[in-house]
């Protein structure tokens, strides 16, 4: 099985389904990043960790990096954010063309 799959299996059914959604986006995105854990997260690599994502109690995180926060800080406004850090909570819809938007970015600009 595929460690994203294990991942996202280990969790409880209320975030399994969004965190599949989350991992779609992404893999439509950049289809040609892999798929593996890093840092104990659902990571997407190319050459490098291009962008990660993980459940919390409240919110599903997305990992970036800091420049795409600041580069996306616009888009991000109603989002709770940290240096590299995205805060999407769990009773919100998923902004999936934003998700996508920045894992694109993510991928031009550290895809090896």
């Amino acid at each position: 099985m595929n460690p994203i799959d294990e991942y996202i299996n280990s969790q409880g059914p209320e975030l399994r389904e969004r965190l599949s959604a989350v991992r779609n986006t992404i893999h439509t995105a950049i289809p040609e990043a892999e798929e593996r854990i890093s840092f104990r997260m659902p990571t997407f690599w190319k050459g490098r960790n291009i962008i990660h994502f993980a459940a919390f109690k409240n919110h599903i995180g997305i990992y970036p990096g800091g420049e795409a926060t600041a580069v996306f800080a616009e888009k991000l406004q109603g989002y709770r954010t940290s240096k590299g850090t995205i805060q999407l909570p769990h009773n919100e819809e998923l902004p999936h063309e934003l998700i996508a938007e920045i894992a694109t970015w993510c991928c031009e600009r550290y895809g090896k």
